[in-house]
Order: C-alpha cells, then structure tokens, then sequence
C-alpha cells in the first residue's frame, strides 16, 4: 500500500473541465472531476497519462495504454476489465456486460457508478437495453456521457423526451 508521500497528482484540462489525475509510482490510481490544489511530486505515469489525455480530447489516440491500479472488489475489477476491452467508437449494454461477467445488470451498474479512473475505464460506453444512453455518475451527468460518446464516434442514442416532463398529455 502507498503512503501519502508516494500518492500525487495532476490536474489536466479538459473540454469538460478540469480532471485531477492521482497516481502512484506505478499506476494511476484515480482520476476525478474537477481540479484540486497542490499535487506533490512528478511521477513519469502522471505525464504520459497528461499526454495520452491531452492526445484523446485532441482526437490523435484511440486506445489508452496507461497502468491502472483502481481499488475495488474482483467484481468492480472484472467489470472494469471488460469496459477497458471495448474499442473506442464503440459501446455494449449493461445486459453483455451482465452475461460476461456473470451477474445481474444492476450490479454492473454499479460497478460502472463506482468506476475510479473514468474516461480511461470507459464506462461512458455502457448503454441501456432498448437503445437508451441509461446513467452516468460523472460530473455533468448524461449530457457529459453524451459528448464522450460523440467524442469517440459511437452511436449516442437520442435522448428521451417525456411528455409528462414536457407538460403535454
């Protein structure tokens, strides 16, 4: 286990605002929405993970090639492994994540929710059944999930409009 003078960090700006990159020597370990303050010491992981960042929101990389160190149960972990295995430009359902993973769907919903090293760990490219987006814990939400999509070239389902939300019956 890392002590705290081993953990920093970085923060890397984005198109949808500032990422706070943590990483141990290692591997990354975390990357948050929003920016934070400080960040200890340079580690070599931190810089390419600002580079291939900064390649990805450019549209010059299409698969991340980063060590990963997210903490989570085997579960999380078999969940993040088969988000990571989905090419760029692509997405898959809740339902084959299910299937491959051996669980029920809820549960790699929250897997997806718990996901520490988002945009790296695509869980933006877990949809719903029946062709909708579903949900997304990052910052921004669905319309954050949306863009990333659109970013990657995947097919973004339409969103759904209810005519009780809208006022019409």
């Amino acid at each position: 286990m890392a002590n705290a003078a081993e953990i920093s960090w970085i923060v890397v700006p984005s198109p949808l605002g500032p990422l706070t990159v943590t990483a141990k020597p290692e591997a990354i370990t975390a990357v948050d929405w929003g920016g934070r303050p400080g960040g200890g010491r340079a580690m070599p992981v931190l810089a390419e993970a600002e580079r291939q960042l900064a390649a990805y929101f450019a549209k010059k990389l299409d698969r991340f090639d980063l060590p990963l160190q997210p903490a989570g149960s085997d579960f999380q972990k078999a969940v993040w492994d088969f988000m990571l295995a989905i090419p760029m430009g692509e997405t898959r359902t809740y339902g084959e994540a299910a299937a491959a993973t051996n669980a029920p769907a809820r549960a790699v919903g929250g897997a997806c929710g718990a996901n520490p090293i988002p945009v790296i760990i695509p869980c933006h490219r877990i949809l719903a059944a029946g062709g909708e987006v579903g949900g997304y814990s990052g910052m921004g939400g669905l319309a954050t999930k949306r863009w990333l999509l659109r970013h990657e070239g995947a097919f973004v389902p339409p969103e759904q409009v209810s005519l009780f939300a809208a006022g019409l019956r």
